[in-house]
């Protein structure tokens, strides 16, 4: 299975364009229409909350399964990610809502306890058409 593994160092926001670019060129034949664009959207916001809400760095793994992506940021901090509410409308803050799109957009997602830190995760299934143009090959 293909995958992506990338250490993302501590506090380093450059590591999100990066790690944005590297899963643009894992998916380059993964997916229906978008889908890449949404798992590049949903792990960049992983990548920085692991970056900005932990004190230590993180690990990014991407895997492209035969019926899904799965992608997890490890981070080394025993919190749990606090989702926010949702902000009210016509709300102007663009802080505080990687959780809800990664909730809104993924098909699965969660938060695994892992030793000393936690791994937060989503998955994207592959599209029908997408199916149906791979069978027709």
């Amino acid at each position: 299975m293909p995958q992506l593994r990338r250490r993302l160092g501590r506090a380093d926001l450059r590591a999100v364009p990066e790690a944005r670019r590297a899963l643009r060129e894992l998916l380059s034949h993964w997916g229906g229409p978008g889908q890449s664009e949404v798992a590049e959207l949903l792990t960049s916001e992983l990548v920085t909350n692991a970056l900005v809400h932990t004190e230590e760095g993180a690990v990014l793994t991407a895997t492209v399964g035969p019926r899904a992506l799965r992608v997890e940021v490890r981070d080394f901090a025993g919190r749990g990610p606090r989702p926010r509410p949702r902000p009210p409308q016509g709300e102007e803050s663009t802080n505080g809502r990687g959780l809800v799109l990664v909730e809104s957009l993924a098909d699965d997602w969660g938060v695994r306890p892992c030793g000393a830190g936690k791994s937060v995760w989503f998955e994207l299934g592959v599209a029908a058409d997408a199916d149906a143009d791979a069978e027709a090959a």
